[in-house]
């Protein structure tokens, strides 16, 4: 079998301009791509400093994909950010008004706390144990 990954998730947005700005600003994503597709569309990729998979920020077309916004997994957590300095990051996510829902935790995989994005959306800031 040949090495895969996943490479890309799909996160639905309201808009491109706003989700890139929210994105690079509060938690320090780089903007890898910006490319209009015609009709409105754009191609846009951020990915967190220094590698991991890539988020597609879409926006919705339609009343089913906006529904989506802010609840792609249910109200669960749905994406893990992990970090190497977690109380250097968790202080400057603070700082820049990212909504946390809980105090840090130490876990026997991690320590790790709860926030949320632009819309809702579920995260864990994490830095792994070991």
């Amino acid at each position: 079998m040949t090495a895969s990954r996943i490479a890309t998730v799909t996160l639905v947005v309201d808009d491109y301009d706003r989700a890139i700005a929210w994105y690079t600003s509060k938690l320090g994503f780089e903007l890898l791509a910006d490319t209009p597709l015609g009709g409105g569309k754009r191609w846009v990729l951020v990915a967190p400093t220094g590698g991991g998979a890539r988020l597609l920020l879409a926006k919705a077309d339609g009343e089913a994909e906006t529904a989506r916004i802010g609840d792609q997994t249910g109200g669960r957590v749905g994406f893990f950010l992990e970090t190497d300095d977690f109380t250097n990051d968790h202080a400057a996510f603070l700082t820049r008004g990212v909504k946390f829902h809980e105090e840090p935790r130490h876990e026997v995989y991690a320590t790790v706390a709860v926030f949320e994005d632009l819309y809702g959306n579920l995260w864990d800031l994490l830095q792994p144990k070991g």
